[in-house]
């Protein structure tokens, strides 16, 4: 049985100037669940925002998006150190007094004010149940993602579970994954790992019922970082790339969500 789900357009300020210190989610969805609506607002590359019941979550939330309509956060979760996962900057906008920032033990040496939790452990923050998933990559080479350094969580809200992978190859801890509602997926573009196909045959391992791609226009993200790169055109060709990934779960129960991560760039 699928979920119901919705989109809202929400119309965001500041598109039509975009630059490389803001950039704005474009839609938020509806995912039905017990005790109402759970809201996913997708806001740049890997960081989202999910509501539940008056609970809000931020996932790496990253200051290059537009946060400015973005809630105060219950509960922060942090899947990496590098700066678009590791952003103090955004988790202190977004913390509520207290709330609970969780994150690996790589990511405290950069931001100590945070509880670790290791590839394997669950535990309870802010009422909700989160469970640490090992994030790693299995092919040697930079960038490398090694063992124990990264987590994907996942989160249990209103009866459903969401299951953030953080960066890294499909991993024997993900392909042991059940009952997954919601599946936020990393597709590394141009790193020749989690390209479409096998991003595609790693979500067939465990069958969420819906999937989300992120993290795949590297460029786009290394612009944001870093505005004296060259400014990334619309291109990798990323429309290409996703429909490849569509294509190839098309014929399995699971429903691909579009988060519009990247917001066409305006015309010079």
């Amino acid at each position: 049985m699928r979920l119901s789900i919705s989109t809202t357009v929400v119309l965001l300020a500041g598109v039509s100037l975009l630059t490389p210190s803001t950039v704005s989610a474009q839609s938020s969805h509806q995912i039905s669940a017990e005790g109402g609506d759970i809201v996913i607002t997708p806001i740049v590359h890997a960081s989202v925002q999910v509501e539940h019941a008056g609970i809000v979550v931020h996932v790496d939330p990253w200051s290059a998006g537009d946060l400015s309509q973005a809630k105060p956060a219950d509960l922060i979760l942090v899947t990496d150190d590098p700066g678009h996962h590791l952003d103090p900057t955004a988790i202190e906008q977004l913390r509520k007094p207290g709330a609970p920032v969780v994150l690996t033990a790589t990511a405290q040496a950069r931001f100590a004010d945070g509880s670790v939790l290791a590839n394997g452990q669950t535990g309870v923050f802010a009422g909700i149940t989160v469970e640490a998933i090992p994030a790693h990559d299995l092919t040697p080479g930079r960038p490398f993602h090694p063992i124990g350094e990264a987590n994907g969580y996942v989160i249990t809200l209103g009866g459903r579970r969401i299951f953030f992978a953080g960066v890294g190859e499909c991993v024997p801890a993900i392909q042991a994954l059940r009952d997954i509602d919601v599946a936020f997926m990393p597709m590394n573009l141009p790193v020749d790992r989690m390209r479409p196909i096998p991003a595609a045959e790693c979500v067939k391992t465990f069958k969420p019922k819906i999937v989300y791609l992120n993290h795949y226009n590297n460029v786009y993200a290394g612009w944001l970082t870093n505005p004296s790169r060259p400014r990334p055109d619309n291109g990798q060709d990323t429309a290409a790339t996703i429909q490849v990934f569509r294509d190839a779960i098309a014929d399995e129960p699971i429903e691909f969500r579009d988060g519009g991560w990247y917001p066409p760039l305006p015309t010079q």
